[in-house]
Order: structure tokens, then C-alpha cells, then sequence
């Protein structure tokens, strides 16, 4: 398979990296180069402006995919926030131009668990949509969209999660907030009301595929992982496992930090994903274990503190 993945951030790069490791082809397609540690990184790249009407079409005649992911947009909700129209037409004005020129290729769009309002336990595939936020809107929008196309499959992610290097620039998820804040002997601060069931970033590349390849898709499946957990006890967790003690984690209400604009709730459930032919066969991570392989994976025993 030769998969377009448009979107070159944190996820965009980790299913690229997955699709060549099954000896697939991925070509990234973004602004700008894809940044491994701060350095452009040695995946195959095209520019793209995704948001210029004919780029994308330019980028998919001289590609020729058999296969569209798409990662694309700004992800920052609170940037999204403060920054409404400039959001919408990242995710859904990008999302009408690749309609516009997809034709009846797969297209995997990976979307976002903040389509929901968080007021909901968890939330499966027949849930009704009620964003909260500017960022839900935008993705719903381009749900929207992308769904008139015959080889769409709309993935829709609880929170992504996996290693980022102390030296990256900007650390675009949780976990590895969590881990480099610790180490540096920081005190973190995380809401114990804010519900997750994070995901893999490894299970999510993984999933994705799966779905790029398989011949017959459900047009929607949601991803979440098999906990679920306040950001809170996620955070003391993280502590435990670097041999911190859980003081280090404080407590406090989504209300006074900058969750605020983030649902209270967003787990994921799925009514497709253990049964359907393309993913039955697939086990996202618990947190604990996955923790347990990050940290072993990519800190020495003597790179751990202690104290």
C-alpha cells in the first residue's frame, strides 16, 4: 500500500513510521518538514498547504495513493478557542478541498472525542454529537464532509499518548508532559474531573492501517483505550512508575487550569471495534502496561529519579 498521511505532527509522523515498518509506503504531507528532537527527520515529505485550493489535488496527482490518511489541522483546543475561524478552516475547509479531489480512495480521517459534550459516561458510535469547544465543531464539520465519500472511514480517537523526547520543542500530549515535568522535579497539576480513556499513539497508527487496508470499513468506529481515568490518577501514576512520590501530582478542578474548555468526559466506547472484520483483532494498551513499556523503552535505570 501507498498511503498519503496529511498531517506531519505527533500522530501524522507515528503513522507514517508504522505504515514503513510494515513495508508500506507513506509519504507525510504538511507546511513544514516533519521535526523528530528538533531536527527535520528522514520520513518521506511533501509541502502541502492543505488549505490552498488545487494543493492538495497537485500533491495527490504526484503521489498517486492508494490511500488518504488525514491528521490535519490545528489540534491545540485552546488555541482553537481563541482562534475560531482560522480553526474551521483548517479542519473543515481543508476537509472540502480533499473531498473535492479524493475520488473513491480509502480515506481515513482520524477524528477527535470532543465532538461530544463530555456530560455522558462514555460515548459509542450511536451517541449523539453535541460539541462543547471550537475545536469539536471544526472536526464535526469535517465529519461532516468527508463522509459523502465512498471510501471514507471516520476514526474518531480518545486522547492520544506515547513518547516525545525531552528536547522536542513543544511535548503535544499528556504523558510525556507528565513524564519530563516530573523528571525536572516539577509539581504537577491535573484535574481529577476531567475522564479519559487515553490510547496508544503505537495502538491508533496501528488501527489505522487496518483500516487503510481492509476492503470493507464501518464509515464510523471510535478508538479509546481500555481505562478509564481522571488526568489526576493518570499523572500519579506516571509518578509511580518514575519511583516518584504521588505529592508530586496535585489535584484540582478542570475549572481553574486550562481544561477548562475541554469536556468533563471524553471516553470513548466502540459497538464496531471488537467485532468488525477490519479491527476485531486488535487490543489497545491498558495505560499501566503501556507506561510500563515507554518508560523501560526509552529511560535507563539510572536516568530514573528516585526522589
Amino acid at each position: 500500500m501507498r498511503a498519503l498521511v496529511v498531517g506531519s505532527g505527533f500522530v501524522g509522523r507515528a503513522v507514517a513510521r508504522h505504515l514503513i515498518s510494515r513495508r508500506d509506503e507513506a509519504v507525510l504531507a504538511s507546511r513544514t518538514p516533519p521535526l523528530v528532537n528538533g531536527s527535520p527527520g528522514s520520513l518521506p515529505w511533501v509541502p502541502l498547504d492543505i488549505t490552498r485550493p488545487g494543493a492538495f489535488a497537485g500533491v495527490l496527482a504526484d503521489v498517486a495513493p492508494d490511500s488518504i490518511v488525514l491528521v490535519h489541522g490545528p489540534s491545540d483546543v485552546t488555541w482553537c478557542e481563541s482562534h475560531p475561524e482560522e480553526a474551521m478552516a483548517g479542519h473543515a475547509g481543508a476537509a472540502r478541498l480533499v473531498a473535492e479531489a479524493a475520488g473513491d480512495r480509502r480515506t481515513v480521517f482520524i477524528s477527535t472525542d470532543n465532538v461530544f459534550d463530555g456530560t455522558a459516561t462514555t460515548c459509542t458510535e450511536s451517541a449523539v454529537t453535541r460539541p462543547a469547544n471550537v475545536y469539536g465543531r471544526a472536526k464535526l464539520a469535517a465529519e461532516g464532509i468527508l463522509s459523502t465519500l465512498p471510501g471514507a472511514v471516520l476514526l474518531r480517537v480518545s486522547l492520544i499518548y506515547g513518547w516525545e523526547a525531552a528536547d522536542s520543542p513543544k511535548w503535544l500530549n499528556f504523558f510525556a508532559s507528565c513524564v519530563h515535568r516530573l523528571r525536572a522535579g516539577e509539581t504537577v497539576r491535573a484535574p481529577h474531573d476531567q475522564w479519559t480513556t487515553p490510547v496508544l499513539v503505537d495502538d491508533v497508527a496501528e488501527a489505522t492501517r487496518a483500516l487503510a487496508i481492509a476492503r470493507v470499513v464501518p464509515p464510523l468506529i471510535h478508538l479509546g483505550g481500555p481505562d478509564r481515568l481522571s488526568r489526576a490518577d493518570w499523572a500519579a501514576d506516571i509518578a509511580a512508575g518514575l519511583g516518584l512520590p504521588p505529592e508530586r501530582v496535585v489535584a484540582e478542578s478542570r475549572a481553574h487550569g486550562r481544561y477548562a474548555n475541554r469536556p468533563a468526559s471524553t471516553c470513548l466506547s466502540s459497538e464496531v471495534f471488537a467485532t468488525h472484520p477490519a479491527t476485531a483483532s486488535l487490543r489497545p494498551r491498558p495505560v499501566g502496561e503501556a507506561t510500563r513499556l515507554l518508560l523501560a523503552r526509552h529511560l535507563t535505570p539510572n536516568a530514573r529519579p528516585t526522589t
